[in-house]
C-alpha cells in the first residue's frame, strides 16, 4: 500500500515525467547521504520560526494538515535520525532543482502547494518504508530546510528551551529550565551548519569568512546568536543562541519565580521612576538582559528612550524608543560603527534614558559621563560577579577608553554616575535571583564605597538539589531616600526593616 494511501486515502498526483537518464527509486537505505551540494537558502530573510504551514490542497494535504509547528522531530535510533535527515535533504535537493537553482521560494500559499506535489512525488521516488507519523515529521523538516534554520528549529519552536548550542555538526547541547543536556539534534555536515549560519546573518547585511570568523547576528524573535567558524573553531563550524520569552516578562513573573521579592521590586520601580542610574551586573547567562528589560518597563510613558546594542536584543514594552545596533567593518575594513560611536551619537539625540545593552569597552566612560551630564535615569548590564567587581569591571572598561585618565578620577566618575547595581546571578541549581541590591553611596580614601540594601542569604540545598535561601533587607535606607520621596516614593519602614522574614525558595 502506497504512502499516501496508507495516510488516509488522499488521491496519489501524476508521478513526475522521468528523464532520459532518470535512475530507478531507492529505498531509504541507499537515498544518497547528504553532502556539501547546491543547496542554497531559500529564503530571505525566513519568516519566524513559530509560523506553520498553511496546506492549500495538492496530492499531500491531508497530510500537510495534520502537520503541526510544534511537532518534535526524534527518533531513539541514531542512525534512522540519519537516515530521515539525509532523506529530507535529497527532497530539498530535488524540489530546488525542479523549480530551478536560481529560484528562490517564499512562503507562501503558492510555494506550499509546489511543495507539497513535489514532497508526494519525490518521496515515491524514494520508495523509503517509513510510517505515517515519520512522513509528518519528514515534512516538517523538509519545510524547517525550505522556510528556516534546517535541524535548529525544532529547538527554536521548544518554548522550554532558553539555549542551543552547537559545539559541532553532531553534538547540540541544549539548556532546559536550568539545566544543560546533550541533545537529539544534528547536522549532516560541516557545510550543513555553514548554510544554516548563512540563513541567519544574511537578512541582517553581517559576514562570516576564514578572514572573519566570528559573527553576532539575532532571530526574527529577537533571539541573540553568536557563530564561529574554522580557522577558529577547531571541531567546525559552532553556533549558540540565547532564546528569548515569546511573552515579555513583566515584574510580577520574576517575583512568581521566586527572583526578587515584592519589596525589591517596589524599591527598584521608585528607582528607575526617580532617574536613578541603575546596573544590572551578573555572569554569563545570569539574567541581565531579562531583567534589564523588566527593569526598563518601569520608565515612565513619554520619556524618550534611545538603546544601544551589538545586537539588538532588548524588547522594551514603551512607545517612544529609539533602537540603535552597531555596524561590523566592511570587506575593506571601514564602515566600523562600535557601541561607543552610538553613545556619542545618541546625546545630540536629545534621549531623556539612555539604555546600553551591555558595556564591554570604552563605551563605559563615554555613558558614565553621559550620566553625569544631565541623562539621569539610564541603564546598562556589566559582567561581574560582585557589585565590588562591577565596580572595578567598569573602571577597567574606562581605562580602555585611552584618555589617559589616572584611576582616581576614573572612580569619582562612577561614584558620582551610578546610584545602583543590581547584582543577578544563576545559582547552582539553575535558578535566577537577583542577589544584592547595593547603593554607591560615594567615595572615601579614595575608594567607591557600596551598601547592600537587599541581600541573597544562601542555607544550602534541599534533597532534590533546589538551592534554598532567604532574600531580605539588610536594614539600611539609602542616602537617595530625600530624591525617591521627592518622585512621590514615601517607602514604609517595613521595605527596609531587618524585621521583614524575607522569602524563602
Amino acid at each position: 500500500m502506497s504512502l499516501l494511501k496508507r495516510l488516509g486515502g488522499v488521491p496519489e498526483a501524476p508521478p513526475a515525467q522521468p528523464t532520459p537518464q532518470a535512475k530507478p527509486s531507492q529505498p531509504m537505505d541507499s537515498v544518497p547521504e547528504y553532502r556539501s551540494s547546491s543547496l542554497t537558502p531559500l529564503a530571505s530573510p525566513p519568516p519566524p520560526p513559530s509560523a506553520s504551514p498553511t496546506p492549500a490542497g495538492g496530492s499531500l494535504s491531508a497530510l500537510a494538515s495534520s502537520v503541526s509547528a510544534a511537532t518534535p522531530i526524534g527518533f531513539n535510533d541514531k542512525d534512522q535520525q540519519q537516515k530521515m535527515l539525509d532523506l529530507s535533504l535529497w527532497i530539498v535537493d530535488k524540489i530546488q532543482a525542479s523549480v530551478g537553482s536560481q529560484t528562490q521560494l517564499t512562503r507562501n500559499e503558492e510555494s506550499e502547494r509546489l511543495i507539497q506535489e513535489r514532497f508526494g512525488t519525490f518521496l515515491r521516488q524514494s520508495n523509503a518504508p517509513i510510517e505515517q507519523d515519520q512522513a509528518k515529521q519528514l515534512y516538517q523538516m523538509v519545510l524547517d530546510e525550505m522556510f528556516g534554520f534546517g535541524p535548529l528549529e525544532q529547538l527554536i519552536r521548544d518554548d522550554s528551551i532558553s539555549e542551543i548550542m552547537v559545539n559541532a555538526k553532531d553534538v547540540v547541547y541544549i539548556e532546559q529550565r536550568g539545566k544543560i543536556t546533550l541533545s537529539s539534534v544534528h547536522f549532516a555536515s560541516d557545510d550543513h551548519v555553514l548554510k544554516v549560519i548563512d540563513r541567519i546573518i544574511r537578512p541582517l547585511g553581517r559576514r562570516i569568512d576564514r578572514k572573519w570568523p566570528m559573527v553576532d547576528a539575532r532571530l526574527p524573535d529577537g533571539s541573540r546568536v553568536n557563530a564561529i567558524i574554522p580557522p577558529c573553531a577547531i571541531d567546525g563550524p559552532s553556533i549558540t543562541i540565547r532564546k528569548f520569552s515569546k511573552k515579555k516578562l513583566q515584574v510580577t513573573d520574576l517575583i512568581n519565580f521566586g527572583s526578587m521579592t515584592k519589596e525589591m521590586a517596589e524599591f527598584l520601580r521608585a528607582c528607575v521612576v526617580s532617574a536613578m542610574n541603575v546596573i544590572v551586573s551578573g555572569g554569563t547567562g545570569s539574567g541581565k538582559t531579562t531583567l534589564l528589560n523588566v527593569l526598563s518597563n518601569f520608565i515612565p510613558d513619554g520619556a524618550r528612550i534611545c538603546t544601544i546594542e551589538d545586537s539588538a536584543e532588548l524588547q522594551l514594552g514603551k512607545e517612544h524608543v529609539l533602537r540603535l545596533e552597531s555596524k561590523p567593518a566592511d570587506l575593506d575594513g571601514s564602515g566600523l560603527v562600535t557601541i561607543r560611536d552610538l553613545v556619542k551619537n545618541s546625546l545630540r539625540m536629545r534621549p531623556d534614558r539612555i539604555v546600553v545593552g551591555e558595556i564591554r569597552d570604552g563605551a563605559a566612560l563615554d555613558l558614565l559621563q553621559a550620566m553625569n551630564t544631565g541623562h539621569d535615569g539610564s541603564m546598562s548590564t556589566v559582567h561581574a560577579n560582585t557589585p565590588r567587581d562591577a565596580i572595578r569591571r567598569l573602571e577597567t572598561l574606562s581605562l580602555m577608553a585611552g584618555l589617559d585618565l589616572p584611576v582616581a578620577v576614573i572612580r569619582e566618575q562612577i561614584a558620582s554616575a551610578v546610584h545602583v547595581i543590581v547584582q543577578q546571578a544563576r545559582l547552582r541549581d539553575g535558578s535566577r535571583k537577583v542577589v544584592a541590591v547595593t547603593e554607591v553611596q560615594g567615595m572615601e580614601s579614595g575608594q567607591v564605597v557600596l551598601q547592600d540594601i537587599f541581600i541573597f542569604e544562601d542555607q544550602g540545598d534541599t534533597p532534590d538539589g533546589k538551592v534554598m535561601g532567604v532574600l531580605r533587607p539588610t536594614g539600611t535606607r539609602p542616602k537617595f531616600t530625600p530624591i525617591l520621596e521627592a518622585h512621590g516614593f514615601k517607602l514604609p519602614p517595613s521595605i527596609f526593616g531587618a524585621s521583614y522574614p524575607g522569602q524563602r525558595r
